[in-house]
């Protein structure tokens, strides 16, 4: 998965295979988020998402360090979508 087809950096997600794999999926990280991915422009990101069919767990909020809103791969793992500060 790339963030957008121009981008330097690329994330290979693998799909859960067998039962104790998919049983697993979002919880690698004992429940929380485990991967982030940054955004210059938070708007802009989360708009291009929702558009593309992205599932986001909650609305955008703002905290102290930026705005963050968590959404889902492709497998039900939760990534932050993220603007800092």
């Amino acid at each position: 998965m790339a963030p957008h087809p121009d981008a330097e950096t690329a994330f290979l997600i693998a799909k859960a295979s067998t039962p104790e794999q998919t049983a697993a999926v979002g919880k690698q990280h004992g429940g929380r988020v485990g991967f982030f991915l940054n955004s210059d422009d938070f708007e802009k990101s989360y708009t291009r998402m929702i558009a593309q069919g992205v599932t986001f767990r909650e609305a955008p909020r703002h905290e102290p360090y930026g705005t963050v809103a968590v959404f889902e791969d492709l497998y039900g793992a939760p990534w932050d979508l993220l603007e800092l500060k």
